[in-house]
């Protein structure tokens, strides 16, 4: 009889996402500004990729901005902005020195241009490294990211590039702009909060979900250690029976 494995001896999750929140909680119960916890924020993005790294994940996914986001007040909207800028310009050398692969999902037609052209570069810089492929979803909606995979399919069928019988999950998943990363196998959210909030529902079909009440600015390397330690206490049975 074959040895059960030990949660101690099982590998860590390939692919882990972060819903990253609770900055603006963070820094009302500090009777500081809004920025402030995005700013603490930030660093706690620092963490969790060095984490990532040190605990052999091989994919990370951030949940940095939301397309309803969009909605919040202006003057934050320009502090994320701004920040977001910061990060691009400051962070990206560190990261291809470290040989960790950078990708930005979502709508970048919100985006201002320098931004766009900040992404690209560090996208065309890093896009040879492997150590650690990390993805920052900016200006995502999960329902738009279906929509638009669907409406890529329909202009393919009408073009003649692809039939209806040819249509699986395969050739859905493919059009997504995660195509060619692995679905998750964990997905976080911090503050307490217990909902997805339109944040990869396609890939997220059988992903584990962990719900922390740590803020994200609170968020270390121990956090993403006992999540790890409690992805790897689930069996994952993708719909079949278990024993």
């Amino acid at each position: 009889m074959m040895k059960p494995q030990l949660a101690s001896e099982a590998p860590p999750p390939m692919h882990v996402a972060i819903i990253m929140d609770g900055n603006g909680r963070w820094a009302q119960a500090r009777g500081l500004r809004r920025t402030a916890g995005h700013r603490q924020g930030a660093d706690a993005v620092r963490r969790a990729v060095a984490g990532a790294g040190e605990l052999g994940i091989a994919y990370l996914t951030l949940f940095g901005f939301s397309s309803e986001n969009w909605k919040r007040p202006v003057a934050e909207v320009d502090d994320l902005m701004g920040l977001l800028r910061h990060y691009l310009r400051g962070e990206i050398a560190e990261l291809h020195k470290e040989g960790i692969r950078l990708r930005v999902i979502g709508d970048r037609s919100r985006l201002a241009g320098d931004i766009v052209a900040l992404i690209e570069n560090a996208e065309t810089m890093t896009r040879d490294n492997s150590a650690l492929n990390l993805t920052v979803a900016l200006s995502y909606g999960g329902r738009a990211e279906i929509v638009q995979a669907a409406k890529d399919l329909a202009k393919a069928v009408a073009e003649g590039r692809a039939t209806v019988d040819g249509i699986d999950e395969t050739a859905f998943a493919n059009q997504l702009s995660t195509a060619g990363i692995p679905d998750p196998d964990l997905v976080i959210r911090t503050s307490g909060e217990l909902r997805l909030s339109n944040f990869l529902l396609w890939q997220s079909a059988y992903s584990e979900l962990l719900f922390i009440d740590t803020l994200w600015p609170d968020f270390n390397k121990g956090d993403l250690e006992k999540a790890v330690r409690e992805f790897r206490r689930r069996e994952r049975r993708y719909g079949a029976a278990g024993e």
